[in-house]
């Protein structure tokens, strides 16, 4: 039967389907699935392997009114294109008419905006509660993924689930991966209950009161419905096991899960990259300098929460980093506190972290390490707006404000990849303090400027008089290209590379209390950030203080240069507000 997916406007459209024609059903949106991430680029894997799962789930549940929460969300595309959003995956003019997680803008079907691990079970016991309190009968389900299921949070809500009492379920899509490999002793329980066709005695779940049930071919429709329905409607806390394939349907994301985790556009037939970007990367050089360094000091340990292709780490650099390479899992709580106790231990701690991420483990970075003080290194990737992440989820502008107010710890920001390597270095070196290092947006810039390593100090990049910008990393060109403007109008400022955005050089910033104009930028929100701290020790001098960063608001798929604009972050408007 040929299915028009054009009729697809809610899962009631498929309920009275029968077996083959779901199964016709799931190779249509498998195949449309292919064809958008061929051309548009998202997250293959984790969606072409719960094809299958989705269409059970939306057969057998009744969403909106039982309620869906899936974890990460970022396995939602066929939930979406089975809820009425289906034109999004059909027509290239509207592939951006959806984003790639779940979405309470575009449907009510979508109850979360997520787009970080290990939430999904916590959420949904909220629902529950919520729903038993109010006298509801509805399903309330939890779809969540191997990877996630080792969080901290996904324990925690996992262990308290079944205290509810009451209708729960939890399907637990197992493809034996994370982004990368999954690690922690939680894997090989989960291997041998699929070795044991779900039977082993030796059962996680129905230690904390979960019903089990298990379902080898996890991509088998008529296998995952019967186990479905025998959950519906349970009045106890309900565990599915689902073991599935990741990237089911294409022969190169099954072969190379980790590659096809998240992936750009690529050639349908042989998986290669349409567009090969061979151009510098601050992530490849931060990668190659740790391989040195840990090469020549055993002490050196580089560590990861689930993400090291986010910095460079690949398979072949982490076999050959050793054990000196640790990846916890998707927990960047426990790897803080991890670093935290290398770090007490002797060892010189690095851990690489996207700034979405860190958010996370805010409390292990108080309290566990600056509390403490101990010398831990957190180099930040896809921080500010220039940092490549574009998602409400996954916003990575927060970072200075978030951790450059914790006493104690150092945030530094690089202008240019030779700063970036010689503060890598320093922090590594020293043994005073924690130390966070935001790694540059955009393009690598290059520098011969010689490096202070006193990174208290700012850098006084060009000598002027009367106006100074002080811009921070990757603000720093920006700056330059207004001080050029404001040069051919008669204009000399005085550039400043603040390099340390956690304090103030009070010796520096006392030499421009004359000035008639100060001027901060920053790829970071204003309140907070370092701006703020330069305008208040400027504030009972004469000296007029402006400002410029980015609104305390989330932003979603934002055009970078519109941002900027909007902010008065260009050269242009620099330079017109420093002659204003």
């Amino acid at each position: 039967m040929e299915i028009n997916l054009k009729e697809l406007h809610s899962p009631a459209d498929i309920k009275h389907l029968d077996i083959q024609q779901l199964t016709d059903l799931s190779e249509e949106l498998r195949a449309i699935l292919l064809k958008k991430l061929s051309a548009h680029g998202g997250h293959v894997g984790p969606n072409l392997g719960v094809v299958e799962a989705t269409v059970a789930l939306h057969y057998v549940f009744d969403a909106p009114t039982d309620k869906l929460v899936f974890d990460v969300s970022h396995q939602s595309y066929v939930h979406k294109m089975l809820t009425g959003r289906i034109e999004s995956f059909l027509d290239p003019a509207k592939y951006d008419d959806v984003t790639g997680y779940t979405c309470p803008r575009e449907s009510n079907y979508d109850l979360f905006e997520v787009g970080h691990t290990s939430t999904s079970i916590s959420l949904a016991t909220g629902l529950a509660k919520a729903r038993d309190l109010q006298g509801g009968k509805e399903n309330v389900v939890a779809f969540i993924g191997d990877a996630s299921l080792g969080g901290g949070e996904a324990l925690e809500a996992l262990d308290f689930a079944p205290e509810l009492g009451t209708n729960f379920i939890v399907i637990l899509n197992d493809n034996q991966m994370s982004i990368a490999e999954n690690h922690g002793e939680l894997y090989n329980h989960l291997a041998e209950l699929r070795e044991s066709n779900g039977t082993s005695p030796n059962n996680i779940f129905k230690a904390l009161g979960y019903q089990y049930i298990y379902v080898r071919e996890g991509n088998d429709l008529q296998s995952l419905i019967r186990a479905f329905r025998s959950a519906k409607d349970a009045d106890h806390a309900v565990l599915i096991h689902i073991n599935t394939m990741k990237g089911m349907g294409l022969p190169c994301a099954e072969t190379h899960k980790e590659t096809f985790h998240y992936h750009g556009p690529f050639d349908l037939k042989s998986g290669a990259p349409v567009v090969i970007d061979d151009s510098e990367d601050y992530a490849d050089m931060f990668t190659c300098h740790m391989l040195i360094r840990m090469h020549d000091d055993k002490n050196v340990v580089t560590l990861t929460a689930g993400t090291p292709g986010a910095f460079g780490f690949t398979p072949e650099r982490r076999e050959v980093a050793g054990k000196q390479f640790v990846d916890v899992g998707i927990c960047e709580q426990n790897c803080t506190a991890v670093a935290a106790g290398l770090a007490k231990g002797g060892c010189r701690p690095v851990f690489g972290v996207m700034a979405t991420f860190i958010q996370r483990a805010y409390d292990q970075l108080s309290h566990d390490v600056a509390i403490n003080n101990l010398p831990a290194v957190f180099v930040d990737f896809a921080g500010g707006a220039m940092g490549g992440l574009t998602d409400m989820t996954h916003l990575g502008f927060f970072d200075i404000a978030m951790i450059s107010n914790i006493p104690n710890i150092m945030f530094l920001a690089p202008a240019s990849a030779e700063e970036y390597i010689s503060m890598v270095d320093w922090a590594i070196d020293q043994t005073e303090h924690p130390v966070v290092i935001r790694t540059p947006g955009g393009d690598v810039v290059h520098s011969d400027r010689p490096i202070d390593v006193d990174f208290t100090k700012y850098d006084v990049v060009e000598e002027g008089s009367e106006v100074a910008i002080i811009a921070e990393g990757q603000m720093l060109p920006v700056a330059l290209k207004a001080a050029e403007i404001l040069k051919a109008k008669g204009v000399t400022p005085t550039v400043i590379n603040p390099r340390m955005l956690s304090q103030v050089d009070s010796e520096c910033l006392d030499s421009l209390k004359g000035y008639r104009k100060v001027i901060t930028m920053e790829d970071g929100i204003l309140d907070g950030g370092f701006g703020q701290k330069v305008a208040a020790y400027l504030g009972d001098a004469p000296t007029s203080v402006v400002c410029l960063g980015l609104q305390k608001e989330f932003l979603d798929r934002f055009d970078v240069a519109e941002v900027l604009k909007a902010n008065y972050l260009t050269p242009e408007q620099v330079a017109e507000i420093a002659q204003g």
